[in-house]
């Protein structure tokens, strides 16, 4: 049976760890990348026997590639510390081990890299519409063929070689505890953002983000559907269209402290 190498990195996240480390128990080593928490994330995850690091947090994709690095199995399994994978999914995964469907070598041909597909819970609801419903996202690769960038924020998997596929299961994201922390992590992607644009000097007409915003929530809302998921739906549009315009803003104001 082959095994994976689950890569985690994490920072204060004792309210989900242990039910993200329940449902991926059996899969292989668990590789924990912590940049500082100071609850009792690290001691709940040297109880389920995770490999932990510490690593000064640099950026999103900085610590996701370090922790890549740090595993011994060739099939990376990269999991956010606020994911949990469903029953369906685990099921899936755990037949791809036992009938070693996951590729050693590559070509243009193999499957080097999978899709799971993610489904966001937001207030307490899980959201059917918006893009946020089994958002597809490339999780599982062979780290010979695949790997995250370097981006501080939106870090992403590239795939330098091969195709990839899609898993039926479902992983569901509980990225918000509630709208407190919503806001707390805003407020942090946010200026990462526009730091990261700023190193770029990147430059952006602040007036254009301003009269966005209302298209960008009507889009939302009523483009991709979220109306039909209630309250949530409704918070979700208007909080996701003002983003760019705090990321922005931001922005303008490193410049003006030159």
């Amino acid at each position: 049976m082959q095994k994976l190498s689950i890569v985690i990195i994490t920072l204060n996240e004792e309210a989900i760890i242990q039910k993200t480390l329940q449902a991926l128990q059996g899969l292989g080593e668990i590789i924990v990348v912590d940049s500082g928490s100071t609850d009792a994330t690290v001691a709940i995850c040297e109880q389920y026997g995770c490999l932990v690091y510490y690593k000064k947090f640099e950026g999103y994709g900085s610590q996701k590639k370090f922790a890549v690095g740090k595993a011994t199995n060739e099939w990376i399994l990269s999991i956010d510390a606020d994911e949990i994978i469903t029953p369906e999914l685990k099921d899936e995964l755990s037949q791809l081990l036992a009938q070693k469907k996951l590729t050693t070598e590559a070509d243009n041909h193999a499957i080097v890299a999978y899709y799971l597909q993610r489904s966001l819970v937001f207030m307490h609801q899980k959201l059917r519409f918006g893009g946020e419903y089994r958002n597809p996202q490339l999780r599982l690769f062979h780290r010979k063929f695949a790997n995250f960038n370097e981006l501080a924020v939106h870090e992403f998997v590239e795939v330098y070689q091969g195709k990839t596929a899609t898993l039926q299961g479902e992983m569901l994201h509980y990225s918000y505890r509630d709208i407190e922390d919503y806001f707390k992590k805003f407020n942090r992607y946010t200026s990462l953002a526009a730091t990261e644009l700023y190193e770029q000097k990147k430059h952006k007409p602040f007036f254009i983000s301003m009269f966005r915003l209302p298209f960008d929530f009507a889009y939302k809302y009523f483009g991709r559907g979220l109306v039909f998921d209630g309250f949530a739906g409704f918070c979700w549009a208007l909080f996701s269209a003002f983003y760019p315009v705090v990321k922005y803003a931001k922005l303008q104001e490193k410049y003006r402290k030159l």
